[in-house]
Parts: structure tokens; sequence; C-alpha cells
């Protein structure tokens, strides 16, 4: 049964995208069957998976606002089993145009429930906002992953996020869970990046994954070459660190 993940923070720069990237990657290279949803009009998911945004014709817009199904608009990347449905600019406006629909929240939901057993985990790039396209995100998943940033007002705005996810969960989708928090961006030589990761790790309450990714300038890198860091620089700590959570999450379940 395919397992959906929404990935959602709704402050920018917390290495969000970067590792639905990687995390889905090394999923893929495990022999997942793993399909990335581009959510966010920004499009970086897109591009750092090797696709030139100005050649998507049908993104997943289409599936949002035109009920295109969701199969017709799934492109290849460079990992073999690793999948995209991509992003474009008009997602920017899904959110006005859907204001007046019927079960607006349930858009992509409907859309997924269409694919036919394909794939065995989709994670889901949402924008760094907690409007409609992230509430569709939720909507449809089984679980989220948090991305925090071990940085000052690291948890700034995470109660927003977690009520958020509450709502969902007893308005929308009671199945809906926290599957894990990511500490990303660690240096390990500073003290406030550990002050913060045992702060998260204090107030989250054992939600938190074991590993920490760190700061990188090879993940950072990656995406301007349209590659994961599996293909890019599978040496580096940033690669190690997405492996290993790829086991991590495999292992929850």
């Amino acid at each position: 049964m395919v397992r959906v993940t929404a990935c959602t923070n709704q402050k920018g720069g917390v290495g969000k995208t970067t590792t639905v990237i990687n995390l889905a990657a090394y999923l893929a290279l495990s022999g997942t069957r793993t399909l990335v949803i581009d959510l966010d009009p920004q499009g970086n998911a897109t591009s750092g998976l090797g696709v030139d945004r100005r050649s998507v014709q049908r993104s997943s817009y289409e599936a949002l606002v035109d009920r295109v199904p969701m199969t017709d608009l799934v492109r290849t990347t460079p990992i073999d089993g690793l999948e995209l449905v991509p992003s474009s600019p008009s997602l920017s406006g899904a959110e006005v145009e859907l204001v007046g629909v019927t079960a607006r929240e349930r858009r992509l939901a409907a859309s997924l429930s269409e694919m036919n057993g394909r794939f065995d985990r989709i994670l889901i790039d949402c924008p760094p906002s907690l409007g409609l396209l992230t509430v569709n995100a939720l909507t449809a998943a089984d679980g989220v992953l948090i991305p925090i940033q071990t940085e000052y007002y690291a948890l700034e705005g995470l109660s927003l996020l977690v009520n958020t996810i509450r709502r969902v969960r007893e308005g929308l989708n009671p199945r809906l869970e926290i599957d894990g928090v990511l500490l990303t961006m660690y240096d390990a030589r500073t003290n406030l990046s550990a002050q913060v990761a045992t702060e998260v790790r204090r107030h989250m309450n054992g939600t938190v994954y074991d590993t920490v990714v760190p700061r990188s300038v090879r993940l950072s890198e990656a995406p301007s070459h349209g590659l994961p860091i599996a293909l890019y620089d599978p040496n580096s700590r940033g690669a190690h660190a997405y492996s290993d959570l790829a086991g991590e999450v495999a292992a929850r379940g």
C-alpha cells in the first residue's frame, strides 16, 4: 500500500525541498518505487530533479484545477524508480481559482486515489505557507515530515504548523500523523546547533529522527546540476545523512 508523506514547514529556507529530493532518491535507490509531487510554485524540486521548468507543459496545477489524471503528468528523473509530477508558475494562482470549488481541500487526494498502486512512496514538496496547496497535501497524506533548521528561532511557528496538522486531522483527514521531524543545516562547530537540537527533541517528544543533516556546500550545489546528492557527490557528508534518513523512514514504515 502506498505511503504518502507531505514535507512541509511554513518557514522558508529550512531544507524542505532538499529533503524531498534526496530522501526520494535514496528511497528509490533502495528499490522503493517513489514519486515526488512538486506543489511549490517556485518549482525547486522540479529543477532539482533535472527537469527544465521552462519545458513543463503540464504540471500538478493541471491535476488540481483541471482534474487531469496524475498518471498523465508523471516525468522520469535521473534516478531509476524515482518519478516526478512537476510544478509550474501557474500553481501560484491555483488557490484563488479553487476558492469557489466544492471539496477544494480534497482535489489532490482525489487525484492520488487514481494512481492504482504504481508507487510505494509518494513525497509531496509543499510551498512555504499554510495555504490551500499545503492543506491539499495534508489532506492527501498519511504523514508529515517537518524539516527544522538548527538555528535561532527554529521553533518559531512550529506550534502553528502542529495546530494546522491537528485541525486537518480533525476535520479532513483522521489518519494524518507526524511521521517525523528532521534537524537540518546542523553546524557541529557551534554550541547553538547543539542547543537547538536538544530543544527540538525535547519539544517534539520522540518524533525527531536520529539522523541530522549537516550544513553542506555539496548539498547546496547539487540542485544547480539537476541532480540529487546521491548522483552528484555520493561520498559527501550530506549524502551519508540522507542515506541514513531513508533507512530511518523505511524502518518507521
